[in-house]
């Protein structure tokens, strides 16, 4: 279901702030089906060592996606794709 060609190439190189790329990134992993609705997320700090930044800058790209209303953080359980997902997201409105 996941279709890789649809996610750009995480690349934090020109303009763009490199938690809003990481953002981005992950928004575009979601849109593509890679993370599905109520998928748990990879630790931040999992998360900080695929992408090469900070875990700092991934804990920023997730208050990005969760003022998107992509994700939501429930302590002591871990961050999860919101299930649904918000109008205009996901594999089947791509």
């Amino acid at each position: 279901m996941t279709d890789r060609r649809q996610i750009p190439e995480f690349n934090p190189q020109g303009p763009q702030l490199v938690y809003v790329a990481v953002a981005d990134h992950i928004a575009a992993r979601i849109a593509a089906g890679e993370l599905a609705a109520g998928a748990r997320l990879p630790a931040e700090r999992d998360l900080a060592k695929e992408y090469g930044v900070a875990y700092l800058t991934v804990r920023r790209a997730a208050g990005v996606l969760r003022e998107r209303g992509l994700i939501l953080t429930v302590h002591g359980k871990g961050t999860f794709v919101v299930d649904p997902l918000p109008t205009g997201e996901g594999p089947e409105q791509v």
